[in-house]
């Protein structure tokens, strides 16, 4: 049996493209001679669409893609994609759709199976759109009983007989798993493989790829067989369509270096968050510190190094030698760079505000804010976004300054340690030598005030807030800082709990 994985990128909402898509993909397995087509949860739609799902109109026009989907599959090989359907005569205070995997075969449309395990945790909300449907049986495709289910319900193994395991019984030869599944470094790929290898026949995982927002999914659609090994493996963070026949040779994509993994991923969902929103061109503060430089690092990956413009905005504190790094970075990178003094508008700051800084952390605080200002007008006079270049560790403690550093309309590095920050940048360093010693090399500092250097041991730090954050707890440093967090741009979700949709915690708390 040939089967075509299809591990496409839609966008949310647009449906004409992703029909095209899926349509794309269904001729070409048709020219490969496939008996079946798999593409991914969501497909149609594109995923997670959040509230969207709330407009009426939103799924009748689902529905009539839906149908022409399946007007025009007359002919092509029979495919499984992922859509949903409204519930009929659903009750007024319940959700109202099925999150459904149907059957596209000669011009005809049906359900094969509906989700029944509705995530609800982390960054996920089924339950808000979505009721769990009824269980599903094998269909037929090309003489071979075929079981169909969808994401979370791949993750039923272990607590009785899984949703997997029940389709077996019925006499399912080959299982077939429709998915979603966001990206987690080190952990997604495994936690995967774990839960399909309990499901005791043949799998084929196909999964979604793309960027939604601050969500990465990173595809490495895969097939094992009924002893649980690998057979064939799709890659990361890329479309890709790959028929497999199951008599055949495996095919494997390359292991990926836990640091390429993650690197690659964060310049995917960079990517994927500008172009899908229509932003060709990126600035960012380049200060000669070590989130800046990685930042722009991926920023040049992403898009272009032509289409980034790094800016040192040098004050009285700022070691000239900041500047000169930041530049000869950018100049390696092949980004365009600009320098503007703070000076003038610090002075007519201290000037207008007067005694208001003569204390505490204001006269430090004003001068990112004013660095926010000046990066601001350069995305105001040329378009494109300005990217932050905070990390987690300082995100956790609250050290950084609200309309200032905290600036910006995405977060690449936003949910990586300051020590991942260091590893990642020194893993790329050794594979490309851009980055000047110095700025691998300083201690790191805020230079808002003279000889400042930042007041953690980040090697305790990091880990220590990182370990509360995971474990859904705070302490004073989160919880004196979490109105700051409300605040923050999207951050591009890389580990189990990241700041963002998946972590709501109160401001207001005893």
């Amino acid at each position: 049996m040939k089967i075509t994985i299809a591990q496409l990128n839609p966008i949310v909402g647009d449906l004409a493209g992703n029909v095209e898509k899926c349509l794309t993909a269904m001729h070409q397995s048709a020219e490969d001679g496939a008996d079946l087509v798999v593409l991914p949860e969501m497909m149609v739609p594109g995923y997670p669409p959040q509230d969207i799902l709330l407009d009426a109109s939103f799924i009748d026009a689902i529905q009539a893609a839906n149908a022409d989907l399946a007007a025009q599959s007359k002919g092509l090989p029979p495919t499984l994609v992922g859509s949903l359907v409204p519930i009929l005569n659903a009750p007024k205070s319940a959700p109202k759709l099925h999150n459904v995997a149907l059957l596209l075969n000669d011009g005809t449309l049906e359900i094969a199976a509906y989700k029944q395990l509705l995530p609800n945790y982390d960054v996920f909300h089924e339950k808000r759109w979505f009721q769990s449907g009824p269980a599903s049986t094998p269909i037929t495709i090309a003489g071979r009983s075929i079981g169909v289910f969808v994401c979370e319900d791949m993750w039923s193994a272990g607590y009785g007989l899984s949703i997997g395991q029940d389709l077996v019984a019925q006499g399912a030869e080959i299982l077939v798993n429709l998915s979603a599944s966001i990206y987690r470094h080190q952990t997604a790929l495994q936690s995967r493989l774990t839960h399909a290898r309990l499901q005791g026949a043949p799998l084929v995982y196909c999964n979604l790829v793309g960027g939604q927002d601050d969500l990465i999914f990173d595809g490495r659609s895969f097939v094992v067989d009924a002893a649980g090994e690998i057979t064939h493996q799709l890659d990361h963070c890329a479309e890709a369509i790959q028929t497999i026949d199951f008599a055949a040779t495996a095919s494997m994509s390359a292991a990926l270096n836990p640091n390429q993994e993650l690197f690659d991923a964060l310049v995917f969902g960079t990517r994927e968050f500008l172009h899908k929103n229509g932003i060709n061109n990126a600035f960012l503060g380049l200060s000669g510190g070590i989130d800046s430089a990685l930042t722009a690092i991926i920023a040049a990956e992403a898009i272009g190094a032509e289409n980034v413009t790094a800016i040192a905005i040098p004050s009285r504190y700022t070691d000239p030698k900041s500047t000169e790094t930041a530049a000869l970075l950018a100049r390696n990178l092949g980004c365009q760079f600009e320098t503007v003094s703070l000076d003038a508008l610090h002075q007519a700051a201290e000037s207008t505000l007067g005694h208001l800084l003569d204390e505490g952390t204001t006269a430090e605080n004003i001068q990112a804010r004013l660095r926010g200002l000046i990066l601001m007008s350069y995305v105001n006079r040329h378009g494109g976004i300005l990217l932050n270049t905070g990390n987690k560790t300082e995100l956790s403690l609250g050290y950084s300054t609200l309309y200032g550093d905290m600036a910006g309309g995405l977060a690449p590095i936003g949910d990586l340690t300051k020590t991942q920050v260091y590893d990642l940048a020194r893993w790329y360093q050794a594979q490309h030598a851009v980055i000047p010693d110095f700025i691998l090399e300083r201690e790191p500092s805020a230079e808002l005030k003279p000889n400042q250097v930042d007041p953690f041991d980040y090697a305790k730090v990091s880990p220590a807030m990182e370990a509360l954050v995971q474990a859904n707890q705070v302490n004073g440093y989160l919880a004196r800082s979490e109105h700051k967090r409300h605040q923050m741009c999207p951050i591009l979700k890389v580990s189990e709990k990241a700041f963002g949709i998946g972590r709501m915690m109160p401001i207001t708390r005893r």
